[in-house]
């Protein structure tokens, strides 16, 4: 569905602008997982040119060569997407698949296999195979291959954050690409919105695990009824233009929005007023220890 723009210099315009759209979460950045990587896509396609003017032989290694290094471009994008999720969390998990090493390794053999093609001996693909396994590590880096936890919490809590976090965006990710099936623009920016006010509780439970038992509730139950409305309500859409089924999901969507960010604040009070137990603890200490503080108003 087309999505219509307007502004003060535009015909009919009433001399607003369109509000700015954001992206699924605050603090967003472009992904790096494009420029670079895409020209890995691109720069052994000639692979197949010369798989197809040349012997037998010659072909099986050029369309070996093509196939490995596309590959080793696909699981290259792959890693970075997954390097960007984990930075973009203060407690996750590595990567159960270390995408980036695996891609280096294929890209070194890619090579390597190319160079076989060319006949010249053992040597030179050799040395293709160890320069391109090098210099795609030097390009893309590696993969986090620890865990990251927040300060001062056990590894146990740090697990159960990061399993409930993860199961909340995969729930969020079945949601944006069912809508997406519906082609309706203005559905999916009223879903990111949405989906950012789902990413403000699950920062705040990242940053006090102790949070989590208050929002497992909204970041498990509620998150899968609101994926299978969004299925249900994409599947009308799809067969029919539905104004009925629409008006009914953006309610829900306005329900859950208000609900999550209540539920966000009160974790964020809660959160407070630990903080205030805790400087009132340490003041009692303090004093007892013989270590008076002078408090001081701010004005």
């Amino acid at each position: 569905m087309a999505q219509r723009f307007g502004g003060k210099f535009s015909p009919d315009g009433n001399g607003t602008t369109p509000p700015a759209q954001t992206g699924g979460y605050r603090g967003a950045r472009r992904t790096r997982a494009g420029g670079r990587v895409n020209l890995l896509f691109m720069a052994p396609l000639p692979l197949a040119v010369r798989a197809f003017t040349s012997g037998p032989v010659d072909m099986a290694f050029n369309l070996a060569a093509l196939g490995l290094l596309l590959l080793a471009a696909w699981l290259t994008r792959e890693g970075i997407l997954a390097q960007e999720a984990y930075e973009a969390r203060k407690i996750a998990r590595r990567p159960a698949i270390p995408r980036k090493i695996f891609a280096s390794l294929l890209t070194g053999a890619g090579l390597g296999v190319a160079g076989f093609a060319t006949g010249g001996g053992l040597l030179e693909p050799l040395i293709y195979a160890v320069a391109g396994t090098a210099l795609h590590s030097l390009a893309f880096g590696f993969d986090p291959l620890r865990d990251k936890g927040a300060e001062g919490v056990d590894s146990f809590q740090t697990d159960r954050v990061a399993r409930v976090v993860d199961q909340a965006e995969d729930y969020l990710k079945s949601m944006s690409d069912t809508i997406r099936r519906t082609g309706d623009r203005a559905l999916e920016s009223r879903l990111d919105q949405f989906q950012i006010t789902v990413r403000d509780m699950l920062r705040t439970v990242e940053d006090d695990p102790r949070d989590l038992t208050a929002a497992r509730k909204y970041l498990g139950v509620y998150l899968m009824g609101a994926r299978d409305a969004s299925v249900k309500y994409a599947d009308l859409a799809t067969r029919a233009p539905n104004p009925e089924a629409r008006e009914k999901y953006l309610a829900l969507l306005s329900d859950l929005e208000q609900n999550f960010t209540a539920k966000t604040r009160a974790l964020m009070a809660d959160s407070t007023t630990d903080l205030d137990i805790e400087i009132e603890v340490l003041r009692d200490r303090l004093e007892r220890e013989g270590v008076h503080l002078e408090t001081k108003d701010l004005a």
